[in-house]
């Protein structure tokens, strides 16, 4: 979620998951694809990398802008990798949620069928969103966690926890 309600800590997120992605050389390496979407429907997907500087060029290349949520569209694009790969986690890092709780519960329950969890960090509490996000979770065999800006440490181990796992 690079939409500009996140950019306060998009730059902590950028050195934390960066540290993540060195944690996790030590257990045999990881390829990681970031996601993003912002503004008016922005939404990419980088190449597969598989070095923490190489993500971290990545994610601080990309500048938050004003803009409504696109999870539909993370989540589609997770199902459509599976289909070209083999993919065992999704990572969402976000605060909001402004589409139709239906469909993205549809979608993560896809997911679910195809073995694909989704780690959800919901930072700050906003109340439709921890409902929506947790229900992702549940859906898909993940895990959901809340965070706010005072507990990067957390963070940090929750990621590392989630990159052990995929």
């Amino acid at each position: 979620d690079a939409t500009a309600s996140r950019e306060p800590t998009w730059d902590r997120a950028c050195r934390i998951q960066g540290e993540m992605f060195k944690t996790t050389q030590d257990l045999g390496g990881l390829e990681i694809q970031l996601v993003w979407y912002r503004g008016f429907a922005e939404f990419e997907a980088s190449a597969w990398v598989s070095n923490s500087a190489a993500l971290v060029a990545q994610m601080t290349a990309v500048g938050c802008r004003a803009g409504e949520t696109q999870i539909e569209k993370v989540l589609q694009h997770a199902l459509a990798e599976t289909g070209r790969r083999k993919v065992s986690a999704v990572v969402f890092v976000g605060d909001c949620v402004e589409e139709s709780v239906d469909r993205l519960c549809a979608l993560a329950g896809k997911l679910g069928l195809v073995g694909l969890p989704v780690f959800v960090f919901h930072e700050g509490g906003e109340p439709v969103a921890r409902a929506c996000l947790s229900e992702i979770a549940r859906l898909s065999g993940g895990a959901y966690c809340p965070f706010d800006a005072s507990s990067a440490e957390a963070l940090r181990d929750l990621l590392a926890a989630a990159a052990a796992f995929a």
